[in-house]
This record gives structure tokens, sequence and C-alpha cells, in this order.
């Protein structure tokens, strides 16, 4: 067996299961069991480069668990954002690349603040995605980050402590009742809650069938944990503080209206890369 039969191979199985982007997928999980980068498998595919029988194996695997939709990130058990190389797996949601353009308005409102030492928050920070990039991009900055379930938080933990960034903290509550020793003294407060309504069910396997529920789904309407963030954050920012929620495509319009009814002003909400409604901001 060579590389590039293996590729090839792999390949064709994920195209017929419906992987999205099955080459790149084939080629992350190839250079996972092997060691290797993706542009050092894309050149071993060029040399046929011979692969060990116990190697094949393994990659036989991890393929015929990506054909069944287990997600990539579970497999390697790691994923990138922004900046950051995080630890995921069951019982944490795994961060999407339109949440990378969130932490950004958070990163930026962050360092817009006259503070000397800006705090933000993080509300329900699942693997730590968005508060440990606003700790490593705006090291000046002091960020705490809370998250209530107990699987999620073991994830955010093992990555804090891999992070490092001495400017940020992890506790262990619920965002409803969280940090009241900083009422009115956070400048920034960033949320990635969950926005799906109950009866809406998420098209792709990698969401339905293994991202934690309790990440996904937001009540009737989905914005039973949005409307307990606004409160929150209310409490917790200090005059002229920034709030950033992340949510649905179609959501845009009932958060503002939502936020204008709690006395939040300068509501907007901002397109990510793909054109799509993604985060409302508004200030206190």
């Amino acid at each position: 067996m060579t590389v590039r039969v293996l590729l090839e191979h792999a390949t064709a199985v994920l195209s017929r299961a419906g992987v999205p982007d099955p080459e790149v997928d084939a080629t992350l999980l190839l250079g996972h069991v092997l060691g290797a980068s993706r542009g050092q498998i894309q050149a071993f595919t060029y040399t046929d480069v011979p692969v060990g029988p116990e190697d094949a194996v393994a990659i036989a695997e991890v393929i015929e668990r990506r054909a069944a939709r287990e997600p990539l990130q579970h497999i390697t058990g790691t994923t990138g954002f922004r900046s950051l190389e995080l630890a995921v797996g069951p019982g944490v949601f795994v961060p999407r690349p339109e949440t990378e353009f969130v932490a950004g308005l958070a990163i930026d409102s962050l360092r817009s603040m006259a503070d000397e030492s800006p705090l933000a928050v993080d509300l329900g920070t699942g693997s730590g995605a968005i508060a440990l990039s606003l700790a490593t991009e705006v090291p000046h900055a002091r960020v705490v980050a809370v998250e209530n379930s107990s699987p999620a938080f073991i994830w955010a933990k093992q990555n804090f402590a891999a992070v490092d960034a001495r400017n940020a903290r992890l506790v262990f509550i619920d965002l409803a009742v969280a940090l009241p020793e900083l009422d009115g003294l956070v400048s920034v407060v960033v949320s990635n809650p969950p926005y799906i309504p109950a009866g809406a069910i998420p098209r792709d396997p990698e969401v339905r069938l293994f991202d934690p529920e309790h990440a996904l789904y937001g009540g009737e309407d989905g914005l039973d944990v949005v409307r307990s963030v606004s409160q929150t954050a209310r409490r917790l920012l200090r005059a002229g503080g920034a709030l950033v929620i992340e949510h649905g495509e179609l959501q845009g319009a009932e958060i503002r209206t939502l936020l204008a009814a709690d006395g939040w002003n300068a509501t907007a909400t901002h397109r990510d890369l793909t054109g799509r409604d993604r985060a409302t901001t508004a200030l206190r």
C-alpha cells in the first residue's frame, strides 16, 4: 500500500458517505495516523511513499469512523480556532469557523476599550475557544470564562491548562447567576449560547448525532439562553460596555428586539464571511 492508493480509496469512501470535502478530510486523517502535515501527505502521493500494514489498518479504521459521520475533530481529538489548537471530543461543542468571526468582534471591542486592563467575560465557554482567543490576542486584558456543563468544563479545563494564558480563568457556574462580584466592572461580554429552536433538527449528522444537546437547543424559540445572556450581561457590564452574541442566520431581528426591550443601546447585527447574519452586538 502507498499513501497515494490509500488517499484515493479514503476519498472515494468518504465521498460515497456524503462527507463534505472528502479529499480534505481523507488527507487530514492520513496525516493524523502517519504524523504528517497536510502538505506532507500531498507530497507523499507524488513519490509513492509506502505505508506499513499497521498504519494501513489504522487509516481504514479512522476512515470508517468518518464515513459514519463522526466529526473529524472527535477522531483527531483537536480543532484549530484562530491561532489556537484546542482539544475537543464527546461532550463539548466543536467550535465552527463562523465562531472565529464572532470571537473577532469581541476581540475588536476589547481592544477598543480605554481601560488599562479591560475585563471580558465569556458566558457558556464550551471548549474555551472564545475566551482563550481573547486572552491570547488581547494580552493586556483579563478574561473570565464560565461553563455549567461538566463534560464541557473538563475539555475547557484541559485547554486552559494547555494554552496557559495567565490572564484567563475558568469558573464552573450557570451563566444566569454568574460572577456577581464583577457586577458593573466588565468591559465586554461575549457568548455563543445554544440558539436552535427545540423543534428544529440540524441537517448535518455531525451536529445532530454528536454535538451535545445542551450546546444546541435554546428552548421553544431558541432564545431562552439568549434572554439569560442579556440579563446577566446587563448586570456585569459597566456603562459603555459591549455585548456580542452569536446566533442563527434568521434570528438577528428578533434578538435586536429582545435586546432593545431589555434596555440595550446601539444594537446591530453583523454578517459573517459567508454573508449570513451571525452575531448581534449592543452597548450598555
